[in-house]
């Protein structure tokens, strides 16, 4: 699978709150990749690892969007499909399967399903039909202006490439810009070292840890200097961007 790294227009809801989307896959590492290509886009996502879950968390999130494994250990997909449209009749599902034959294809549509993806697949296919699905559902609308992230005081204008706190400008590499666009995508979160190699400089983690260090200290430097902390480290997890309480 690759990950999705070229920057798209931004999509929100119709009232301009993050997107909800929710993964339900049976395989926790799959499921985390998908929800961290998912979550740079800038939405909201949470995961299931069944079908009980996966009505659970439908029923507290109220998703937009769900991409949904046919295979589950509880139940199948369409099953849980049925489900979902009793929740929240309206919501977009992508399913997600390794079967490729036609029939297969043809019952997911038939069960009330959006689209259809076959493993294994790119990630970036997955978001491009999720962001086709709901522009064309109505779900969803381009921002207007340029995509601005915002934790605490903090403030990144991802169009402009500009970076603010309380107000006052800081000057960032392009690798420092990535990594802090990726902590402020993930605010409260834990990012692993292995995470943050991946999604910033596109390589699967190998005794490399030392690089993240060593820009999680430039950032440090720029960002928190004579400040109260934004930028943790959670010791032998990773590191994570938390706004100052109040």
């Amino acid at each position: 699978m690759n990950t999705p790294r070229s920057r798209r227009p931004a999509l929100a809801r119709p009232d301009g709150t993050p997107l909800r989307v929710l993964v339900v896959d049976d395989d926790p590492d799959l499921a985390e990749v998908l929800s961290g290509a998912l979550r740079y886009e800038g939405w909201q996502v949470r995961t299931a690892g069944d079908g009980a879950a996966a009505v659970t968390e439908a029923r507290d999130l109220m998703p937009d969007a769900v991409v949904l494994d046919v295979m589950l250990p509880d139940t199948d997909g369409f099953a849980v499909l049925h489900s979902l449209h009793e929740v929240k009749p309206d919501v977009c599902v992508l399913f997600l399967t390794a079967r490729d034959a036609v029939e297969d294809r043809i019952a997911g549509i038939t069960a009330g399903g959006d689209d259809y993806v076959t493993k294994p697949f790119s990630l970036e296919e997955v978001v491009a039909r999720l962001r086709g699905l709901l522009r064309r559902a109505g779900m969803a609308r381009q921002l207007e202006e340029g995509p601005r992230l915002t934790v605490g005081d903090l403030v990144m204008d991802e169009e402009a490439r500009e970076v603010t706190r309380a107000g006052e400008l800081i000057e960032l590499s392009p690798t420092e810009f990535e990594l802090l666009r990726f902590l402020m995508r993930n605010p409260r979160r834990v990012l692993s070292k292995a995470q943050i190699l991946d999604r910033v400089w596109s390589y699967d983690f190998g005794g490399q840890a030392h690089v993240v260090e060593l820009y999680i200290s430039y950032l440090r430097k720029k960002v928190d200097a004579g400040r109260e902390p934004m930028i943790h480290t959670v010791r032998g997890a990773g590191y994570v961007l938390k706004p100052v309480a109040r």
